[in-house]
């Protein structure tokens, strides 16, 4: 379980000892992060993951902050916070919808692969080699957030998500992707992934750190925010392709709006 510690203290902006950061999951990553572009590399199935994933986040984006999901650029106006963003597979199509993104990771070649990447296809994205505390000591807030895949590679969960929850303005928007802890889970991202279809390298994924729905809930609901959707992405192993589904029992998005007030 991951709220165990019941002495740890409750993050607060400005907190200057707040870390979320794992170096064994940053080094990895570094190691990576010349994949992440590479059609047939590393991330090969997050890729072909991604595409049903950003179509999910084109259409649900749009409609919780009161847009046209159709509209040529229906994130115009908005700014957006990518949390975790690798190399920008998904900063760049959240860019093309016209949000202002910033994007941050705390892998710093992850940040170098995506900025040059970025301006080899004419996108204006605000990459930083930071975490989300980092940010948080400045005060900014956005109106949309999104973690994707991220908060169970993090040193502290709990703490993590009580920064993001500081980051989403007052009527915003936040959306977590991750992994379920489940027995699912387990057989499918780690046995079937890593080590039977080898589409990721071994080692990507640790299941005790996976992070079930109602322990995103636990922190983020007390603290203003109330959960607008949900949903499961999932893989058809006969078709290999990816699909949004009810069941939350593997990799699933959760869509969250923070209170008006």
């Amino acid at each position: 379980m991951i709220y165990k510690d019941k002495r740890r203290a409750a993050f607060k902006s400005g907190d200057a000892k707040a870390n979320t950061l794992d170096p064994e999951e940053v080094s990895r990553f570094n190691q990576l992060a010349e994949e992440w572009w590479k059609p047939d590399g590393a991330f090969k199935v997050v890729h072909s993951f991604n595409e049903t994933r950003v179509e999910k986040l084109s259409q649900t984006l749009p409609a919780m902050m009161d847009r046209d999901s159709a509209a040529e650029s229906p994130l115009d106006g908005l700014s957006l916070l990518d949390v975790g963003c690798g190399a920008g597979i998904v900063s760049e199509p959240m860019a093309r919808l016209g949000a202002a993104v910033t994007a941050i990771d705390a892998s710093e070649q992850n940040v170098l692969i995506a900025g040059e990447h970025a301006e080899r296809s004419g996108l204006h994205i605000d990459y930083r080699h930071a975490l989300p505390e980092d940010i948080a000591r400045d005060g900014v807030q956005f109106d949309l957030v999104m973690s994707l895949e991220v908060v169970e590679h993090v040193a502290d969960v709990q703490v993590f998500l009580e920064i993001l929850s500081t980051l989403v303005k007052p009527g915003g928007a936040l959306v977590i992707g991750t992994l379920n802890r489940t027995p699912i889970s387990f057989v499918k991202a780690i046995i079937g992934a890593e080590y039977v279809m080898r589409w990721l390298p071994k080692g990507t994924h640790s299941w005790r750190k996976f992070v079930r729905p109602s322990e995103l809930d636990a922190v983020l609901l007390p603290r203003g925010f109330r959960v607008t959707e949900r949903c499961g992405v999932d893989l058809n192993i006969f078709t290999r392709k990816w699909s949004i589904t009810r069941s939350m029992s593997a990799t699933y998005l959760q869509f969250y709006t923070r209170d008006a007030d």
